[in-house]
């Protein structure tokens, strides 16, 4: 599965993946974190995990598959949506779709989406999505 079959798929379908499905996509936003440069607590939040939870950043390093839980799975689909967004806008500038996530923005205030989608949990990530969506259509 690639990150742009995963995050076209309409909401439900990744809440019934098989573990085999769930634990390439674990391998995929692990990944993505990482290209993003962010911290444990930084990607937990994204995740929508407490830094105290019983399923850690570290399990899924480990291979542990994400749970087939509907929030979680929105919250990857979206995230890797947001990477497809970005890989349609930037198509010759891998550094800068790797980068933006992070970069002050002034459609945020000047605050990078990263923080947005921290601060502001899953509708975060969802505004931050859906802006892409419109500026990637143009």
């Amino acid at each position: 599965m690639t990150s742009d079959e995963a995050s076209e798929m309409p909401d439900g379908l990744l809440t019934d993946l098989d573990p085999d499905r769930r634990a390439v996509l674990t391998k995929m936003v692990i990944q993505l974190f990482d290209h993003w440069s962010l911290g444990t607590s930084s990607q937990s939040a994204l995740l929508g995990l407490s830094l105290n939870s019983p399923t850690t950043i570290v399990d899924y390093r480990s291979g542990a598959a994400l749970s087939d839980d509907r929030d979680l799975m929105e919250r990857v689909g979206n995230l890797l949506g947001i990477h497809s967004s970005l890989r349609l806008l930037f198509p010759h500038n891998r550094a800068l779709v790797y980068r933006w996530p992070t970069a002050p923005n002034l459609a945020f205030d000047n605050r990078s989406p990263v923080e947005i989608m921290v601060k502001r949990g899953l509708p975060g990530i969802g505004a931050v999505r859906g802006y892409l969506d419109v500026i990637s259509r143009k």
